[in-house]
């Protein structure tokens, strides 16, 4: 273990050395995770399935991938009873990059891996997405690859605007915290390929649990570069979640069509 994090730890200097015009010639793996229940959602449809002004909210978020130039192909992690429809999907919206649906496994960490095991080995980078998070724009997962190409790992991620207090066990304030200091992650989270396998099998072997990704990295001391994005890029979880999405949806439209 300790072996693995000494030679992992030095990946972002390495990928910060990387020559310029190389880095267009990366080859870079979308892994899509849309296996969810989506029980907080309410009826029958999962939240990846559901109708966002006139699209499953999946396929708003596999047609940024598809449009941004940097992703070389696409990787959906999907519930057992979706995989099937996402060859539908490719064909019905021209998506030319989606190579293949994977069933999930029983947690998300174990989902993501199945997912990027389905990857090109080929494969220079990784960037692993909320299927949920149906609001990236094609302008903010290029901004998150390029940082995580200057240091080998990347997050997107929006500053927090609250005050941030730390809770006792007895649900009392026991810290503030310097807002200045706090960011709120989100996806696309990118790493490069070989640090997120050491990073992921790593953890897999001695039983950690982890809440995103850059947590797998950081627990063999890679940094991880913080890229500021929008806070437009929620993440569906409820029935006002969708209405939210929508107002943002029919808002850019008005925007492009000006």
């Amino acid at each position: 273990m300790a072996e693995i994090k000494k030679i992992f730890s030095t990946l972002g200097e390495l990928f910060h050395t990387a020559g310029g015009n190389n880095r267009d010639r990366y080859f870079v793996s979308a892994v899509i995770a849309a296996g969810g229940s989506s029980t907080r959602l309410g009826g029958d449809t999962t939240k990846q399935m559901t109708t966002l002004c006139g699209l499953p909210v999946i396929v708003h978020t596999l047609l940024a991938f598809e449009s941004c130039p940097r992703i070389s192909e696409i990787v959906v992690v999907a519930k057992e009873d979706e995989v099937d429809r996402y060859t539908d999907f490719a064909r019905e919206y021209s998506i030319t990059k989606f190579k293949v649906a994977v069933k999930g496994g029983e947690t998300r960490q174990e989902s993501v891996l199945n997912g990027f095991n389905a990857t090109d080995e080929k494969a220079d980078f990784v960037a692993i997405h909320d299927g949920a998070r149906c609001l990236i724009t094609p302008q903010e997962i290029e901004k998150v690859l390029l940082a995580a190409y200057k240091y080998g790992a990347a997050t997107a991620s929006v500053s927090a605007f609250d005050t941030v207090k730390i809770a006792d066990s007895k649900g009392f304030i026991s810290e503030t915290v310097d807002r200045s200091k706090v960011r709120l992650a989100q996806t696309p989270q990118v790493f490069g390929r070989t640090l997120y396998c050491a990073a992921a099998y790593t953890a897999r072997e001695e039983g950690f649990e982890a809440t995103d990704d850059c947590m797998l990295c950081e627990r063999i001391n890679q940094k991880i570069k913080l890229v500021e994005c929008s806070r437009e890029n929620l993440k569906i979880t409820t029935a006002e979640d969708i209405k939210t999405a929508e107002r943002i949806l029919i808002q850019r439209k008005e925007v492009t069509e000006k």
